[in-house]
This record gives C-alpha cells, sequence and structure tokens, in this order.
C-alpha cells in the first residue's frame, strides 16, 4: 500500500485524537498559541494606556522618576481652558473635514468604474492599493518634493499655466493643510478602494440584469441597488477614515512639524511636544485621555447605528 493512500487514514486518526483530548488540555494548548501575542498586546498597549490613564491625575514628568505628586483633576482643567489645545483639536477636525469626504466618494467611485470594467481589476487593485504599503515616511518625503517652491514638481506645473510666482502649499498657513491632505487622500484611498471592490464583488449581477430588464439606468442602479447594498461598508469606511483622521501625526510631523507657526499643529503633535518636548507627561496624558475619549464617542455612535440599522432590515 502506497503512501499516499495511507496519509488520509492517517490524518483522520490525528483528527479523532485530538478529538479524545480533554477540553482543559485543548485549550491549554490555545493559550499557549495566542501567549507571545498577548505578551506583547499587555506590554505595549494595555501597560501604557494604563501607564496614561493614572499618569493624567498626577504631575508626571520626565526630568523626575516616578509620578510625581498627585494633581487630581488639574491637567485635565488646564487642557480644557488651553487654547493651544482647542487650536490642535480644530486643525485635527479640519483635516478630517478635508480627508474623510472625499476618501469615501472618490474610492467608491473608482470602484464602481474598476468593478465595471470586464479584464485588468489585478491592475487597478495594484495600481490604488500600492502606495498604501509605503512608509508614512517616504510619502510625506515624496509630496515634500512635489511642493518644493523651485524645483518641486507642483511649481513646474504652475509655470507651465503661465503662474509667475508658484504658491509655496506647505509655507501657506491657509494652504498647508490641504497640502496635507491632498497627500494622505492619494496615499490612503487605495484601502477603502479594496474594501468597496469587495463589496460590489458580493453583490449578485442577476440584481443589475433585473434592474436593466425593468428599464433602470445605471445611475439609477448605482443610486438603488448599489448604495443601500453597500451601505454597511459605507459606514464601516467612514468609522474607519474619522478615526485615522483624528489621529493624524506623520504626514504633519514630516512636512510641516506644526507649522508654519502653529497652523497645521493636530492633536497627537501637540501631545507629543506636551509630553516630551516640555517634559510635562501628566498633562500630555490628559490630552490624550481626552481624544481617546472623543474617539470612543465616534466608535460607540457607528456602533448604536449599525445596531439600528439591523433592527430595520431585521
Amino acid at each position: 500500500m502506497s503512501a499516499q493512500t495511507l496519509a488520509p487514514g492517517r490524518a483522520a486518526v490525528a483528527t479523532s485524537r485530538d478529538h479524545e483530548r480533554p477540553a482543559s488540555q485543548r485549550q491549554r494548548s490555545a493559550w499557549l498559541f495566542i501567549a507571545p501575542f498577548a505578551v506583547f498586546y499587555l506590554a505595549f498597549l494595555v501597560g501604557p494606556s494604563l501607564y496614561m490613564l493614572v499618569a493624567s491625575f498626577f504631575d508626571t514628568s520626565l526630568t523626575k522618576s516616578g509620578l510625581g505628586s498627585f494633581a487630581g483633576l488639574a491637567n485635565y482643567r488646564e487642557m480644557l481652558t488651553s487654547s493651544a489645545f482647542w487650536s490642535a483639536m480644530w486643525h485635527t477636525l479640519q483635516f478630517t473635514l478635508y480627508t474623510v469626504p472625499p476618501l469615501v466618494v472618490l474610492s467608491f467611485v473608482f470602484a464602481v468604474l474598476a468593478n465595471r470594467m470586464r479584464r485588468g481589476h489585478w491592475f487597478w487593485r495594484m495600481a490604488f492599493f500600492v502606495p498604501y504599503i509605503l512608509p508614512s515616511a517616504s510619502i510625506s518625503l515624496i509630496w515634500v518634493f512635489i511642493y518644493t517652491a523651485d524645483s518641486g514638481l507642483f511649481p513646474q506645473v504652475q509655470r507651465w499655466l503661465g503662474v509667475d510666482e508658484p504658491t509655496a502649499v506647505l509655507a501657506s498657513p491657509s494652504l498647508a493643510m490641504v497640502g496635507i491632505a491632498v497627500t494622505t487622500i492619494w496615499w490612503t484611498i487605495g484601502f477603502n478602494f479594496i474594501l468597496y471592490l469587495a463589496g460590489l464583488q458580493d453583490i449578485p449581477r442577476e440584481l443589475y440584469e433585473a434592474a436593466a430588464i425593468d428599464g433602470a439606468t445605471p445611475w439609477q442602479q448605482i443610486r438603488h441597488l448599489t448604495i443601500p447594498l453597500l451601505s454597511r461598508t459605507t459606514t464601516l469606511v467612514v468609522l474607519l477614515q474619522i478615526i485615522a483622521s483624528l489621529k493624524i501625526f506623520d504626514q504633519v510631523y514630516i512636512m510641516t512639524d506644526g507649522g508654519p507657526g502653529t497652523s497645521t499643529q493636530v492633536a497627537l503633535g501637540f501631545i507629543t511636544r506636551t509630553g516630551f518636548t516640555d517634559f510635562r507627561v501628566g498633562a500630555g496624558a490628559a490630552a490624550s485621555v481626552l481624544l481617546f475619549l472623543l474617539i470612543l464617542v465616534i466608535a460607540l455612535a457607528r456602533h448604536l447605528l449599525e445596531t439600528r440599522q439591523s433592527r430595520r432590515e431585521a
């Protein structure tokens, strides 16, 4: 008898032995498999988060050891009455407003167009997704070069169009955030594109064929079929984009470092400067907790919206 003939039998015996093992032993094996991840999760996420929460109630500083003296709600009171903190929060909201609508609408439009193409799906997936896998530092440096006033691509295009004095985007307080938003849209649109394309390919073609037989135009099909059937995907995309935009840091730090002036100073940039430049870890931790609460409220709102939507569909 050959080894290939015996292989299925051995697999069946191994499977039956696994079922015969006590439940406690199987649970022990499962815990051993997830133990490495659990250690890193506790050490680098849960632990620092708890330390942040505790430090926000103390006068913690990098210049002295320990948590420092108990400050109560003084750090929170300082942040809530600080014009610099609210300015950073406004710039974060401004960036969110600049990026979330285009990233949702454009990715949906491009996914619909790519899904209607009979050939070349792989090319469009690659073309849109490749920038997303590049490091944020690389993307930021590329766009800093594009925006460079003397030798950048964008000023050169302006000269071709007849503009005598090209705009220095990153040096303008009114345009720097727009430039960062354009960079982020170009960089991250591929992720949403893939999500929408996957959702579109799950919609049965028969629905569109039936709608076309009934005389529905392509726009009517998109409006009455595609958009409602992708409502869950859209809700997920909007939530992920809002959270990602509220956590913006890399592009701003590399491209403008919060400048010119403080026109692009965002929440995480303010927290970093408070905690690691001013050495006031307690105050920075309080600002971090406030930002976390804002993100938590948005996540809970999305959960409630999805629950209500599920009840309506049921």
